[in-house]
């Protein structure tokens, strides 16, 4: 299949989530609790598509198909799309932009310390994806790029201190990063 054609088709498969939450939320499809809803929902999206954009690698490596490696950028960014989305519901839909308690609670709560920590490690990450950062950055580019792991960890510990409980979901995710780190 063409890139023309798989490209696209990626784009769209990232951003059917996203979609449907927000058919969700015109529908009046969303829960007793739609700020939960809004928040879970982008959470787990950003950590898949994190996940799914780190495996791209060694998918490569496995299979030796090397055209893969075209969406490991863009999925990235979904990752981040969807991180910033989790971010605002918190900040905007579930504090009222009330910093006065935010900055607090962020302190207060290590998982939402953790959050914050994944996704202010990943803004750098996509403010340098373009190429033209690429070859400005040049070899320093991979160095910066490798706080993808860490934000990816602290995501993980993220969600498993947010349920609170060592089982289900949470740790299906951890325990896909370890192996793609291993």
């Amino acid at each position: 299949m063409s890139t023309r054609l798989v490209k696209p088709a990626v784009f769209l498969v990232a951003l059917a989530p996203f979609l449907w939450l927000t058919f969700r939320g015109f529908t009046g499809r969303l829960s007793a609790n739609p700020i939960e809803d809004i928040t879970l929902t982008t959470g787990v999206w950003a950590l898949r598509w994190l996940l799914v954009s780190l495996a791209i690698t060694p998918l490569r490596r496995v299979t030796g198909w090397q055209r893969v490696i075209q969406y490991r950028r863009m999925l990235g960014l979904f990752a981040f799309f969807y991180a910033s989305l989790h971010v605002l519901t918190y900040v905007v839909l579930d504090q009222g932009l009330a910093f006065e308690f935010i900055l607090p609670d962020i302190v207060k709560r290590p998982y939402i310390t953790m959050g914050m920590i994944a996704f202010t490690l990943m803004v750098p990450l996509a403010l340098t994806s373009t190429k033209g950062w690429i070859r400005r950055l040049g070899r320093k580019w991979q160095l910066l790029h490798r706080l993808v792991y860490i934000s990816a960890a602290a995501a993980c510990l993220h969600f498993l201190w947010k349920v609170k409980v060592a089982i289900g979901e949470p740790v299906y995710y951890a325990a896909i990063l370890g192996a793609l780190l291993a």
